[in-house]
């Protein structure tokens, strides 16, 4: 992993454009669709299948790519029960215990949000949404914990219908855990499906999936390249990159902790981005030690290991000031201040998706327990975009609430402004109260 120093050379590793390349050409296209097409084009095609021909273009293309025949996409009431007996009960405990500080957190979240508009001239209406579809990653890499976060924020805002998408295995099943998980958080219906037909399925509706309103969740690079093409027809929650930590080290950090938060993150992918910025130049070299002798230990070594050798670098700088403000630039998904008394820097933190304060608080607990949303803004999004929350799955209507008084004081500049963009209409409108 690369050691630099100073602010400047710093700032130009760090700089980074948000774009979302997935190359010209699609593997396998030519073998699946006859000839050679870009993920765009190969999405387009799925989207446009999907939207004629329903469950059966789901099934198809599941067959295809998931190398799975299903018979029907929707799982039985009777296989989400049967999958808690497959399951450890202290695993499910501890399902059931980050399910409670998720839902605990985003109940606190809703208590904030206004309502009413008694005795006002204006308000705010706020309603949930109706449907919502969810999306996880499944097969060999199923993420549980990740239905948990997307499906408890829409639940405690009021959302009607959940409905969850996920990819089945190769016996054609969606893993025991992610169907425990969805009935935990709440899940309504649990659909066996993944990929580009899975978004489109939710987003046109099909014989057995319902049209939802909002699609979220994270995938890979043909389920965000769905959900920015139906983004219009329905609501999306963001277009998810690779995963990323940002942390911000004093000499009074550990080097053994450092390094295992950094390589938690290098071993989601080999495009996620790992950064140390550090005050001190031995932490600087001992933690670069600590990532080679725990990378070792790592089933994903060779992820872990590619992951910070394309996107993994330490920098050493001269103040926290510093490092805060090159953080600010970066706008990293997760923010980690180990540092002393790290409470006193936040209110200097702009941009970033969630902070996590002091030695203990390392990031994977955020990912699985602490209880705020694992699902984050990634590519630097964070500089103008939040976590996933429950305002995501509510929608407001403002209201207007004029009287007598309130138009004679109001109405005479309202037409002013009117006539002067040449609406009349608008104007008279205001009159004939006036003149009542």
């Amino acid at each position: 992993m690369e050691i630099i120093s100073g602010f400047t050379a710093a700032k130009a590793r760090l700089a980074r454009q948000v774009v979302l390349d997935f190359g010209k050409i699609s593997p396998g296209s030519k073998e699946t669709f006859g000839r050679e097409m870009s993920p765009e084009e190969v999405v387009a095609k799925i989207l446009s299948d999907v939207k004629t021909r329903g469950d059966t273009a789901v099934i198809d293309y599941t067959a295809r790519f998931d190398r799975c025949r299903v018979s029907s996409l929707e799982v039985k009431a009777e296989q989400i029960k049967a999958a808690y007996n497959t399951i450890e009960p202290e695993l499910l405990e501890a399902f059931r215990m980050a399910s409670r500080r998720i839902r605990k957190f985003h109940q606190e979240q809703k208590e904030l949000v206004w309502r009413g508009v008694e005795g006002k001239e204006w308000g705010q209406l706020v309603r949930p949404l109706d449907k919502v579809g969810l999306y996880a990653p499944g097969g060999t890499a199923a993420l549980a914990s990740t239905v948990l976060m997307i499906a408890i924020p829409p639940k405690v805002a009021g959302v009607k219908e959940l409905i969850l998408a996920t990819p089945p295995g190769p016996d054609g099943s969606v893993p025991p855990l992610m169907l425990a998980a969805a009935d935990i958080a709440g899940v309504d219906r649990v659909f066996a499906m993944g990929g580009a037909q899975a978004i489109g399925a939710m987003a046109y509706g099909t014989q057995s999936v319902p049209k939802v309103d909002k699609i979220c969740g994270p995938g890979n690079s043909f389920v965000v390249l769905a959900k920015k093409a139906v983004f219009g027809q329905v609501d999306i929650d963001a277009l998810q990159g690779p995963s990323e930590i940002l942390v911000i080290a004093d000499e009074s950090a550990k080097a053994e902790y450092c390094a295992a938060d950094l390589l938690a993150q290098a071993e989601h992918g080999q495009l996620s981005h790992a950064v140390l910025l550090t005050t001190s130049p031995r932490l600087a070299q001992e933690v670069r030690k600590e990532l080679d002798q725990q990378s070792l230990l790592l089933p994903r070594q060779q992820i872990a290991s590619e992951s910070l050798k394309n996107n993994g670098v330490i920098v050493i700088l001269d103040s926290i000031e510093e490092a805060i403000e090159l953080a600010n630039l970066f706008a990293p998904e997760h923010l980690e201040l180990v540092v002393k008394n790290a409470e006193t820097y936040l209110n200097r933190v702009q941009n970033a998706g969630c902070v996590f304060l002091g030695e203990y608080s390392t990031e994977p607990i955020g990912d699985y327990i602490a209880g705020p949303n694992h699902s984050l803004p990634t590519g630097g999004t964070a500089r103008f975009s939040s976590p996933l929350n429950i305002l995501d799955f509510m929608k407001i209507i403002d209201v207007v609430k004029m009287d007598r008084d309130g138009v004679q004081k109001l109405g005479p500049a309202a037409m002013l402004i009117a006539r002067a963009e040449g609406l009349e209409g608008h104007a008279r409108a205001i009159e004939k109260r006036l003149k009542s």
